[in-house]
C-alpha cells in the first residue's frame, strides 16, 4: 500500500545521495533553521521513481529557467517515494515500466502505478516515462492525470528540463482551474439553497397585491438575519411578518429562516398574536447558539374585509401606514413588547388598527432606517424614511417599483451599500 504522504517533515540535507532544498509548491518557505538551510525560494526539486536509478541514463544535468541545476531526489519504489515526498517536491518523473503495490482488481492494470502515484502525490506534478514504442500508453497516461509523458530513449537534459518547468506550470494552472470551478460550484449551489429559503406568499384567494425587498448586508451573500412571510388562513384573514435575528453571519440567516417557518407553521395551525409570540421565543430559546442572541419581530393580522388589522411588536420598528386621503404615518407603537429572546415570561399586547378602504402597508426592518445621511454620523431615522416615502408616494410610485427606489436613495444617502440587512414588505389594498 502507498506510503503517506508525510506533512511538514524536516528532510536531511542529503538524501538517496541527492540535495534537497526548497519550498512547497507555489508558496514560499516557513522561516526557522530548516529554511535556511535551503536554496532560492523557485528552484525545483525532482523526484525520480525508478527501478535504478543511480546507474540509470535518465538523469542528465538539468537547469531551471534561470540556469540553476534542478536538485534530484530518488526512490527505488513507491516506499522509498513516500518517505521522499515532501511538500518541497515540485515534480515526480515516474518510470510506468515500474511495478505497483498490486492488488486483485489492478492485475492487468498498465498504469497501476501512475494510479499509486497520483494517490499519493494528489497535489504534485506528474511526468510519465516510458519507451518510444509505447506512445498510446503515455497518452493514456496523460487521459489519467499525468501532466506529460517522455520516451526514455530521447531525454536528454534540455527536453527533461523544460517538460518539468510546464509539468509544473500546468498542475498549478490545472489545481487553480480546480478550485475556481468548485469555488463557483459551491457559489451556485448556496445560491440556490439561499433563494430556497427565501419565502413565498402564500395569498391565494386574496385581493391584496403584495411586494417585498431584501437585501443582505453579508458580502456576497442572498440571505442575512432578517426574515418575512405572509399567509393566508382558511377564514380569509392575511397574516404578515417581519423580523430581525441579531448579528449578520450565516448562523444568524439560519435562525431567521427557522423562525419563519415556525411562523407559518404556527400561523396556519391557528395562533396568533401574544400566543404565537410566546411560542416563537421557546424556539428562539432552544435554537439560538448563546443567551445573548434575540430577534425583533412585527407581526400583523388583516382582517377578511380588509379594513382593519391587528398589530403586534416584540423591539421592532412600528410598519408605515399610506392611505390616499392623508400623509403616510407610522402606526401606534407605544404598547411595543420586548424582543424575542430577553424577557422569560414576556407579554406582547395587540393592537387594533383601522385601515381604511385604500391602503399601502410598509413592513421593514431597522437596517432601512440605521444608514447615515451624508458623511456625519446622523442616522436617517424613522422620521427621514416617512418623509422619504412620502416623496416618492407623491411621485405616483407603488408596488415593487417604490420599494426599489426606497432602498436605492438610503443607500445613495448612506454614501454606499449598506452594513445591516434591510428588508422591507408592501400590502396593497386598492379601490
Amino acid at each position: 500500500m502507498p506510503v503517506p504522504v508525510p506533512r511538514q517533515r524536516v528532510t536531511p540535507a542529503v538524501e538517496s545521495g541527492q540535495a534537497h532544498a526548497g519550498p512547497p509548491p507555489g508558496t514560499p518557505a516557513a522561516p526557522g533553521p530548516a529554511a535556511r538551510t535551503k536554496g532560492p525560494a523557485d528552484t525545483l526539486t525532482l523526484l525520480v521513481i525508478e527501478d535504478d536509478p543511480a546507474g540509470s541514463p535518465i538523469l542528465p544535468e538539468m537547469l531551471d529557467s534561470a540556469g540553476r541545476p534542478i536538485r534530484l531526489r530518488t526512490a527505488r519504489n513507491l516506499t522509498e517515494a513516500g518517505r521522499l515526498l515532501t511538500d518541497d517536491v515540485h515534480c515526480i518523473l515516474l518510470d510506468l515500466a515500474l511495478p505497483a503495490p498490486g492488488r486483485a482488481d489492478e492485475e492487468g492494470d498498465e498504469l497501476a502505478v501512475l494510479r499509486h502515484v497520483l494517490e499519493l502525490a494528489p497535489r504534485h506534478a506528474v511526468l510519465a516515462l516510458t519507451a518510444s514504442g509505447d506512445a498510446e500508453r503515455g497518452a493514456e497516461a496523460v487521459r489519467v492525470g499525468a501532466q506529460d509523458y517522455l520516451f526514455r530513449e530521447e531525454l536528454d537534459g534540455r527536453l527533461l528540463s523544460r517538460a518539468i518547468r510546464y509539468a509544473v506550470e500546468r498542475k498549478r494552472s490545472d489545481t487553480t482551474e480546480r478550485r475556481l470551478t468548485e469555488s463557483r460550484l459551491r457559489a451556485q449551489e448556496n445560491r440556490r439553497l439561499e433563494r430556497g429559503l427565501l419565502p413565498t406568499p402564500l395569498l391565494d384567494g386574496s385581493s391584496l397585491r403584495f411586494a417585498a425587498r431584501y437585501r443582505p448586508g453579508r458580502s456576497r451573500a442572498l440571505l442575512g438575519g432578517d426574515f418575512y412571510d405572509t399567509v393566508r388562513t382558511p377564514d380569509g384573514t392575511v397574516h404578515a411578518m417581519i423580523g430581525d435575528v441579531c448579528g449578520h453571519g450565516p448562523d444568524e440567516a439560519a435562525l431567521g429562516v427557522e423562525l419563519r417557518i415556525a411562523w407559518r407553521a404556527l400561523t396556519l395551525a391557528g395562533l396568533c398574536g401574544d400566543d404565537l409570540l410566546a411560542t416563537l421565543q421557546q424556539v428562539l430559546e432552544h435554537e439560538r447558539d448563546n443567551e445573548e442572541i434575540f430577534a425583533t419581530l412585527c407581526t400583523v393580522d388583516i382582517a377578511p374585509d380588509g379594513r382593519s388589522a391587528g398589530l403586534c411588536l416584540a423591539g421592532h420598528p412600528s410598519p408605515l401606514l399610506a392611505r390616499p386621503d392623508r400623509p403616510a404615518e407610522l402606526l401606534p407603537y407605544d404598547k411595543n413588547g420586548p424582543a424575542l429572546g430577553l424577557l422569560p415570561r414576556a407579554r406582547w399586547p395587540r393592537t387594533q388598527v383601522e385601515l381604511g378602504q385604500v391602503w399601502s402597508l410598509m413592513l421593514y426592518t431597522d437596517g432601512l432606517i440605521e444608514g447615515h445621511v451624508g458623511e456625519g454620523t446622523e442616522r436617517l431615522g424613522q422620521e427621514g424614511m416617512v418623509n422619504l416615502v412620502r416623496r416618492r408616494l407623491a411621485e405616483g410610485l407603488s408596488g415593487k417599483e417604490l420599494l426599489r427606489t426606497t432602498v436605492n436613495e438610503v443607500r445613495d444617502l448612506n454614501g454606499g451599500e449598506l452594513t445591516d440587512d434591510v428588508a422591507v414588505l408592501l400590502l396593497d389594498r386598492g379601490p
